[in-house]
């Protein structure tokens, strides 16, 4: 049986108002070692770097490091480079994780040797409810991101692949997921809700798209004409992929009064040679 050991990725910019319950959460954990953490303070201008300090000082296992500002993607990238573990946890700095998260994770790439772990969600803050995510699947994960962003993997994996591409600011996850597994990865779900997602209702991704529609279009063109290969590979009628992306189809009646002609025009170039 393989030990492994999880190195949590901490990206923070100015949200100190959650960083202090986050950093409880995984101090919090059932499992002692076998963890680090890994604050990266992304250029914030608030008290975030007094908050990660303070426990840095009381517990080893914590790590901070200041970057100057350069998104999500960068801050990702910079903790991992700094990981000395062989599984990644990249952790949300407004979320926080069940106590027996790293136990559970950590038990299961011991006995599965899996490539990737994921497990259901758990909502709290304007929103509640649980998120039972789907079996794995490459093609279904093609056509839309199955999986959270905070999802453990295995470091080779994504030294093997470059990490998450900066230009990217959403979608990163995914376009990791579509590059970093094929087929053939070993996936395994713990069906729990080990993750606990805050959900804001303000200024929310969602809210970004509906009012800049275009911006959710071009993500899903760069993403596709990026792995334009993989998905020639998956799909013999790249339309009908198109219709079988039910995000994408979802959006779309949402703003469909308003953007058809962009919704076409997005259809006939997104594939195109």
């Amino acid at each position: 049986m393989i030990n492994n050991s999880i190195s949590i990725i901490i990206p923070c910019f100015n949200q100190a108002q959650f960083l202090e319950e986050t950093l409880v959460s995984v101090f919090n954990q059932s499992s002692k070692d076998r963890w680090e953490c890994i604050i990266v303070n992304d250029g914030s201008s608030d008290n975030s770097e007094e908050i990660a300090l303070s426990w840095t000082k009381k517990d080893k296992r914590f790590k901070y490091f200041y970057k100057e500002n350069g998104g999500l993607s960068s801050a990702r990238n910079f903790g991992i480079n700094n990981a000395v573990n062989n599984i990644i946890l990249p952790l949300d700095s407004d979320d926080v994780i069940d106590k027996e998260l790293i136990r559970d994770v950590i038990n299961t790439f011991n006995n599965t040797n899996a490539d990737v772990v994921h497990y259901d969600v758990s909502f709290f803050g304007e929103k509640k409810g649980i998120y039972s995510l789907p079996n794995y699947n490459y093609k279904t994960l093609l056509l839309q991101n199955t999986f959270i962003a905070c999802t453990p993997f295995k470091k080779e994996r994504y030294l093997k692949i470059g990490g998450y591409d900066e230009k990217l600011k959403s979608f990163e996850d995914w376009d990791l997921w579509i590059r970093m597994l094929n087929e053939n990865s070993k996936v395994v779900k713990i069906s729990k809700p080990l993750y606990y997602y805050r959900k804001h209702e303000t200024g929310s991704l969602s809210n970004s798209f509906s009012e800049s529609p275009k911006l959710y279009f071009d993500l899903y063109d760069y993403i596709y004409t990026k792995n334009k290969a993989i998905y020639d590979a998956h799909f013999k009628n790249p339309i009908l992929a198109y219709q079988q992306n039910e995000s994408l189809q979802n959006f779309n009646n949402k703003i469909k009064n308003n953007f058809i002609f962009k919704v076409y025009v997005f259809v006939k170039t997104i594939f195109k040679n």
